[in-house]
């Protein structure tokens, strides 16, 4: 989940653009991009002519979107202005929580707000903290959402963390997260910055921090195969745009690091801009990925099935409880395509 603070200067989008309610119906939504079919496979759940359409809009940089199933309603965060966003079908969005990730915790901390959002077994708002730098659980109902948070993790070995970034809940309880730079003013070189590296970290139901791989530079989107054996993650490196998988063991620990689908290629590429980042896993096992062009549609080994080309920088996705539409998080909007 690339919060892109290297396109925060140029962003002029007015941050109270987050506060007004988007009214936009059903029926008279706009429409972008387009549809690519690689493989026929993906025609058993996306249409060639299936219509991305544009939710809401008019936010600065727009991420981690989790579906509230009970509620029947989607949440996804405005990083640069410190907000989560609530969707709502045939309502249109609103503001659903203010100071979302910057809450002050540390003098001199940024105001980068929650990236990655999600769900724990009680039903409660975990989010990915960039500017307080942590991971943390909303201390309030879903339905009386208020800015008070309960830490899960926020250090390592003594050291704060760069800026949590994306997570995934394992059925034990545990939760896998990544924790890349990008919450940080200068990223890799902020005077801030306590640890040297930029881990991929296992956070047990007892509450333990562990290092699972310090060795990739910009660990992004994170994911879990359906039956908890393989972990995924995006690698958001400019240098080389990557998605890995590892095989996760019994005991929590990983292993067997390969490469899972190289994007180097694409680098500079017309129509292929943007990094691996966001991702989710459909319930047939083949994976939604935000990547170079948009979404892409993988199968469990790595076959390109599809791409869903949203026309701009495109920060991650996720699935409505019937998995028949998916939502998708993309700079300045938030995005959905209908599923067979």
């Amino acid at each position: 989940m690339r919060t892109a603070f290297i396109l925060a200067a140029t962003l002029t989008v007015s941050a109270c653009a987050t506060t007004q309610q988007n009214t936009q119906l059903e029926d008279a939504l706009e429409t972008t991009g387009s549809i690519e079919i690689i493989n026929q496979q993906a025609l058993s759940y996306l249409a060639e002519d299936a219509k991305i359409s544009i939710r809401g809009k008019g936010y600065r940089w727009t991420e981690g979107p989790v579906w509230i199933a009970e509620q029947n309603y989607l949440l996804f965060s405005d990083i640069p202005n410190n907000t989560v966003i609530k969707y709502q079908p045939n309502q249109g969005t609103s503001v659903y929580l203010a100071q979302s990730g910057a809450s002050g915790l540390y003098e001199g901390d940024y105001g980068q707000g929650a990236n990655g959002l999600l769900l724990n077994d009680e039903g409660q708002l975990v989010l990915l903290q960039q500017g307080d730098r942590r991971v943390a659980i909303m201390d309030a109902p879903l339905t009386s959402p208020k800015s008070k948070f309960i830490t899960l993790a926020s250090h390592y070995q003594e050291k704060r963390l760069n800026s949590p970034n994306d997570a995934v809940y394992h059925s034990d309880g545990s939760l896998y997260f990544t924790d890349p730079p990008y919450g940080l003013n200068a990223g890799m070189d902020d005077q801030r910055k306590e640890i040297d590296y930029q881990g991929i970290y296992r956070l047990s139901s007892d509450g333990e921090v562990s290092l699972l791989d310090e060795s990739v530079n910009f660990p992004n989107g994170i994911a879990l195969s359906l039956d908890e054996t393989t972990l995924y993650v995006a690698v958001s490196d400019d240098a080389h745009p990557r998605w890995l998988a590892y095989d996760l063991n019994a005991d929590g620990s990983i292993e067997n690091k390969r490469m899972f689908y190289n994007a180097k290629a694409l680098i500079g590429v017309e129509g292929e801009q943007g990094l691996p980042d966001g991702m989710v896993v459909h319930s047939s096992g083949n994976i939604f990925a935000s990547g170079p062009g948009g979404v892409w549609l993988f199968s469990p080994k790595g076959e390109v099935l599809a791409k869903i080309r949203t026309g701009r920088l495109t920060a991650n996705c996720t699935l409505s409880a019937d998995e028949k539409t998916l939502f998708i998080t993309a700079h300045d909007t938030l995005l959905s395509v209908p599923l067979l």
